[in-house]
């Protein structure tokens, strides 16, 4: 049961979305929900780690698996929503008839719940803007027309995600598609803008000044006869015909003072539209002006389907107001919170993995520093030795997950086949100026039985690995031939950033979950920078003002 949440602060819940925003999600809270739900690509999707030279390569570990079955668990859930009645239940009685006990039904009966509690949390000034892939884009789009009424249909968004993409008989797939769905009438609307296309402004601000600058030329007449004008020692011009122009006498002149008048080659005087102050087109359903994360991009934290900041920033824009609540309920590694944070958005994001929430609160940290933890509460992690047992009992490797999230640590798995044997987690720091990485090893016991033979096993996965220090966690306090195991392995030294000796650590490390829940114990490692490379860092951010914002109460 996830405890009761102060409501003062942004929310980070761990947990199923469909149980966090029934049992914790008051009706008509949230002003903006996206969604980046699975597509049901039936594949294991991973994260992507470096390894300790920086390089990257296999280190992964499974984020989430996209796999969903028609079984007793997905024919339940086609039950209940067909049981509600209404609209929905006949779009899932279609979906039945035209898919039959398919995994693509599965996959529905677990949106369409969702989807309605999403629709109920929502404001009557609110938006949903659901991102999919053609996959299943055209099945959606009907569940949210069943969900939300197909006059609330206000947009398919085509995302241009690639420039090309060779996919064998078929036309290269290189769009991803955001259906855009309001709860009411009215929805909050700001106009937002992107950048015209080379091709238009190659045909339309083919001029340019002396200084380089280019722009158009457009028309300085209105309907309507008017008076003449002077311009300047071109003398005085009559307008066109039944036309008059724009400005006045004192207009005019400024206009030739500023040096935006524009001479044909008949020496017709146009109004300079110069390009550098043009915010560009009101934004179209098409972007085509917004790459996806590549390798080189800063922002890129290696998680998969992790969606650019721009992307999310023209949708919060567009669609919400400072201090409004944003809601992601596949928030994944956090691009969306990211992004309200950086624009003073209120925020509530869910995810059902604690890797997740590692990735979250270290991308916070990263970009905002540690004082943006005041800022939000993370609900449904341990927060007692009670609740850690639990969660190991349930999960071991969410556990695992959870309590190297503790430690700043990623969790390691699938990695170069027979190599990390004994390894849960890894973290890596620096103690020089050299750019070297030094690595710490870590192994999680999740169980009661616990003696010097793991310990043992610890320090030979440290030796054959050529880690500085290892790591044990446990429930258990370590028994005393644990503790004389560790202290025989001596102590690392840290070369220290001036190429002295440094500081002195334990190679062999003992902790337990009491330990890093309370803070009496904590990794001893150099620290000769504020954050280490464990995981990619986030680009440093600043909201757009610092104000404290607060969500409606629970």
């Amino acid at each position: 049961m996830i405890p009761h949440e102060n409501s003062g602060k942004n929310k980070l819940y761990y947990g199923d979305n469909l149980a966090v925003l029934r049992d914790h999600i008051p009706s008509q809270s949230v002003d903006l929900i996206y969604l980046d739900p699975p597509f049901n690509s039936r594949q294991d999707y991973n994260v992507l780690f470096a390894e300790k030279d920086g390089a990257r390569s296999a280190s992964q570990i499974t984020a989430f698996k996209d796999t969903w079955e028609w079984n007793e668990e997905s024919s339940l859930a086609y039950e209940q929503v067909v049981e509600q009645g209404g609209r929905v239940a006949e779009a899932m009685r279609a979906f039945r008839t035209l898919l039959g006990g398919t995994d693509m039904l599965a996959y529905l009966a677990m949106m369409a719940p969702r989807l309605v509690e999403l629709r109920r949390v929502l404001k009557e000034s609110g938006s949903i803007y659901l991102h999919c892939d053609p996959t299943a884009s055209h099945y959606l789009k009907l569940l949210m027309d069943g969900v939300f009424g197909p006059q609330m249909f206000k947009n398919e968004i085509v995302w241009k995600r690639t420039t090309s993409h060779s996919d064998a008989q078929r036309y290269g797939n290189v769009h991803d598609l955001v259906l855009f769905y309001s709860k009411g009438e009215k929805p909050f609307w700001a106009t937002t803008y992107q950048k015209h296309d080379p091709e238009y402004v190659e045909q339309y601000y083919r001029y340019k000044d002396s200084d380089g600058r280019r722009f158009m030329s457009g028309d300085l007449t209105g309907a309507g006869a008017g008076p003449v004008r002077t311009f300047g020692d071109r003398g005085t011009i009559a307008p066109p015909s039944n036309r008059h122009w724009m400005y006045d006498q004192a207009g005019i002149d400024d206009a030739l003072q500023k040096g935006r008048i524009y001479w044909t080659k008949n020496e017709i005087p146009r109004l300079k539209f110069y390009l550098d102050e043009n915010q560009g087109m009101p934004a179209q359903d098409v972007w085509n002006d917004i790459q996806a994360l590549r390798s080189w991009h800063q922002e890129r934290l290696g998680y998969p389907t992790q969606k650019p900041e721009a992307l999310l920033e023209r949708i919060l824009r567009a669609s919400s107001n400072e201090g409004d609540v944003v809601l992601d309920p596949f928030c994944g590694c956090g691009t969306t919170i990211q992004v309200a944070q950086k624009l003073n958005r209120r925020w509530i994001g869910i995810d059902i993995t604690h890797l997740a929430i590692g990735l979250i609160k270290t991308r916070l940290d990263d970009a905002y520093g540690p004082e943006v933890r005041s800022t939000y509460q993370v609900i449904g992690e341990p927060t007692d030795v009670a609740g850690a047992a639990q969660l190991a009992e349930e999960n071991k490797y969410q556990f695992q997950y959870w309590a190297l999230g503790l430690c700043g640590a990623r969790p390691t798995e699938g990695i170069k086949k027979g190599a990390d044997r004994g390894i849960d987690g890894r973290l890596y720091f620096h103690d020089d100026n050299s750019g070297s990485s030094r690595q710490i090893i870590f192994s999680v016991k999740g169980g009661h039985n616990i003696g010097v033979s793991e310990v043992r096993d610890l320090i030979g996965v440290l030796q054959r690995e050529k880690a500085e220090i290892g790591v044990y966690i446990s429930f258990e306090e370590p028994t005393k031939p644990m503790q004389r195991e560790a202290a025989e392995a001596g102590f690392y030294t840290s070369v220290g950033s001036s190429g002295a000796e440094g500081g002195k650590y334990p190679r062999i490390q003992l902790l337990t979950i009491r330990d890093l829940l309370e803070g009496t114990k904590s990794v001893q490692r150099p620290r000769l920078h504020d954050r280490d490379t464990t995981f990619r860092k986030a680009p440093r951010s600043r909201p757009t003002a610092a104000e404290n914002l607060d969500l409606p109460l629970s």
